[in-house]
């Protein structure tokens, strides 16, 4: 059942709107100049959306307790070896895991603290979402 808006409410797009330009040029050059470069932003985004994906989550989540080889890895998130080994090439790729050669086997682990930080932040943005009672 939809909702009707009050009619003294504004439409949602005129809310996010300035009504009277106001910008300080001085203020926002300066803000332009701390922006990230092209070639950082780009990476950074490939980044998160490697992280964007269940399965490489819970890949780097059982990574974070400790290295695994791609058989043990597989076995303890339920996916083939060959999906596991496909994942981990993304991963390697931007350099979120590293290998570890030992004989035949290869032993992955996350790549440095940067990388455990950076899932440990996100982790602890979910949970403090969660409210009691919120549903979420």
């Amino acid at each position: 059942m939809a909702t009707l808006a009050s009619p003294s409410a504004p439409p949602a797009a005129a809310a996010d709107r300035c009504d009277v330009a106001h910008a300080d040029p001085g203020r926002l050059a300066a803000r332009r100049d701390a922006l990230l470069p092209s070639e950082t932003v780009a990476p950074l985004a490939e980044t998160f959306r490697l992280l964007g994906d269940g399965t490489r989550v819970r890949m780097l989540d059982a990574l974070s307790h400790g290295e695994l080889c791609v058989c043990d890895l597989a076995a303890l998130i339920g996916l083939s070896e060959s999906a596991v080994s496909h994942q981990l090439r993304q991963l390697r790729g931007m350099r979120l895991v590293r290998p570890r050669r030992a004989g035949r086997l290869v032993f992955y682990a996350l790549d440095d603290q940067h990388i455990m930080s950076l899932f440990e932040q996100g982790l602890r943005h979910v949970q403090e979402g969660r409210a009691p009672g919120s549903g979420i």
